[in-house]
């Protein structure tokens, strides 16, 4: 099983940005400790960081055929990216939203999720422990889908 991780704009400054709401650990280290426990469920995984809307689009597509299913987490691109929606939702593959803070108890603006639309689920408030849970519930889905 296959998993591609995608993060938009901002997530490279984790660990330097308003720690008080997105924690101390940087994003590298987020994904090292992803990488071992997907390793330990039989997971490989893929990451992907872009602050650009057209290359985290690229990536989502580029995702038909290789993986099998998405960990997505937009940041600003959430409340409004259409393109990012459809992308998602294109490519025909289960997809899990994963946000740091508790998005629905921040201003209004933060509350809306477009591209939520397209997932098969929304975590958000959890910190870092938000992206092994979208794991397991992706890892979930995908073996219901095959029948496993």
């Amino acid at each position: 099983m296959k998993v591609k991780i995608i993060n938009g704009p901002n997530m490279n400054l984790l660990g330097l940005r308003e720690r008080e709401i997105y924690g101390g650990s940087t994003l590298k280290e987020i994904n090292q400790t992803l990488e071992k426990k997907a390793r330990e469920m039989g997971v490989l995984v893929d990451f992907f960081q872009s602050n650009s809307e057209g290359e985290i689009i690229d990536e989502i597509q580029g995702c038909i055929g290789q993986f099998d299913g998405i960990i997505i987490n937009p940041g600003a691109y959430t409340h409004y990216s259409i393109a990012i929606r459809d992308a998602l939702e294109a490519v025909k593959l289960p997809v899990i939203e994963v946000h740091l803070s508790n998005i629905f108890a921040r201003e209004d603006f933060r509350r809306i999720t477009v591209t939520g639309q397209k997932a098969a689920g929304i975590i958000a408030g959890l910190g870092e422990t938000g992206y092994w849970l979208a794991l397991l519930a992706l890892k979930d889905l995908i073996e219901k889908k095959e029948g496993r």
